[in-house]
């Protein structure tokens, strides 16, 4: 079962530890890979791939779950990915804007491939979407240089 924090103690464990997260990069079937405008901090205004944080008590597979229901209006399984690796994304502000306060995430980045039209991406993390050929985000600057990693 996970638990959400209240702001205040949350912002006490962004301070003083790493986050960790499951990135999804998600391709269609054309092989272009599916973009959000981040709305929240860090990295508020980059394009960034969809993904969050794994809660207190879930499993990898628990989040994965509600992560691709959370983040792209379908459910899929661990299973059916294909870890692409562990990442560090190192931030110099966090969710709050609290000044001197850093945010530090242990990211495990997954590859699906989604036929385009199943997606349902919904308007909370992110203000748009986008659909991407690879080899142009390596090379956007308007797209974080830590989704830029992954290309």
């Amino acid at each position: 079962m996970s638990r959400f924090l209240e702001k205040e103690r949350f912002l006490m464990v962004v301070n003083d530890t790493p986050l960790v997260a499951i990135d999804l990069i998600v391709a269609d079937e054309m092989g272009q890979v599916l973009l959000g405008q981040r709305c929240n901090r860090p990295a508020q205004g980059y394009w960034f791939v969809p993904g969050g944080r794994i809660q207190k008590d879930e499993s990898l597979d628990e989040a994965f779950k509600r992560l691709t229901q959370v983040e792209l209006g379908v459910t899929f399984t661990r299973a059916e990915s294909q870890c692409v690796g562990v990442y560090e994304h190192f931030y110099t502000d966090n969710f709050a804007n609290s000044p001197n306060i850093s945010t530090h995430y242990v990211v495990i980045a997954h590859q699906l491939t989604i036929p385009r039209h199943l997606i349902q991406a919904p308007l909370n993390q992110h203000n748009l979407y986008k659909w991407c050929a690879k080899e142009d985000i390596a090379t956007d600057f308007s797209v974080h240089e830590n989704t830029r990693a992954y290309f």
